[in-house]
């Protein structure tokens, strides 16, 4: 019997601009046919929120597929599949917010503890709702819009204050949804080892460390991963080393041998390895070209991609 043929994925990973609390996709840009000439589902590293102002389609997620109109409202928490199709040749308008949730959480004095219950609260579940099902989640995330557009003295504080209600806001509505307009994450189960991993990049663990964060045994987790993430564990970790020793090119002097280092790999030539391999470069034409600087799109097996 042959192998079943697993759907592509794309993982976009995004950096908030230096010194904000979102990043925020928004304008003309946004007016497109969403889903045209894609086949593949994607998920991300932020916490995504998504207005639809008009146009007609699908928003699937997961196994679930939801139709979606104007006014209505996403939001869709990191590591979840999906993909935006409109319907045939209509032009949709979808404007975007991209939230760090644990840094706001943070710079709010919560305890570690309770940064990870809500974290849990707003990370169980994605969900689409129409405008009418929570007026207040609405207004938040419109006036964050609003004030991102405006700007004006001190818009930065303003935004981060509205964010950090929003993010209690979901955190609740979350604990009251109904599973008739929620998606639940497939791969949640896997959470707490890719938590790790962006913890904890730079040790030297092995998979059955990750294995053991999820409460699995290693040869179970290595299957689920393999399923989930369409890599193995130990590629994720690469790319993840190898994304971070592309941040740290970027921003700083260090040598290559000291990157290794700080990414985790035992050995330069280990490191070079990997980076080519991933990155189809060698660190040093890497740092050499001034467009990598501008965000170059990462491809992988997975097509990890930088954002948009």
């Amino acid at each position: 019997m042959s192998k079943k043929k697993k759907k592509p994925a794309e993982f976009r990973f995004y950096e908030l601009p230096n010194g904000e609390p979102v990043l925020a996709l928004t304008g003309s840009k946004w007016i497109q046919v969403y889903g045209e000439n894609i086949n593949s589902f994607h998920f991300h590293n932020l916490l995504e929120i998504g207005v639809c102002h008009y146009g007609d389609g699908d928003l699937v997620i997961e196994d679930d597929s939801y139709r979606f109109g104007a006014g209505m409202i996403s939001c869709i928490p990191p590591n979840f599949l999906h993909v935006t199709r409109s319907d045939m040749d209509v032009k949709a308008f979808w404007e975007y917010l991209y939230i760090n949730p644990e840094e706001i959480l943070k710079q709010c004095g919560k305890s570690v503890q309770e940064i990870r219950n809500i974290l849990d609260s707003i990370n169980q579940r994605a969900f689409f709702i129409k405008a009418e099902e929570n007026p207040l989640l609405v207004t938040l995330i419109r006036s964050i819009f609003g004030k991102i557009e405006q700007k004006g003295e001190y818009y930065r504080e303003c935004i981060g204050g509205m964010v950090y209600a929003l993010l209690f806001e979901i955190a609740c509505f979350n604990g009251k949804v109904s599973g008739q307009i929620s998606g639940k994450n497939n791969s949640l189960q896997l959470q707490p080892a890719i938590a790790y991993v962006e913890k904890n990049y730079s040790d030297n663990f092995k998979i059955v460390d990750l294995a053991n964060e999820c409460h699995m045994s290693e040869t179970h987790f290595r299957r689920i991963f393999q399923e989930k993430m369409n890599m193995t564990p130990i590629e994720y970790v690469n790319f993840v080393r190898i994304r971070k020793a592309c941040e740290l090119i970027d921003k700083t002097d260090i040598s290559m041998e000291d990157v290794a280092e700080k990414v985790g790999f035992a050995t330069p030539s280990t490191f070079n390895r990997n980076f080519r391999r991933i990155i189809g470069t060698s660190p040093y034409q890497w740092k050499k070209r001034p467009d990598n600087h501008e965000g170059k799109l990462l491809e992988y097996k997975i097509s990890a991609l930088k954002g948009w």
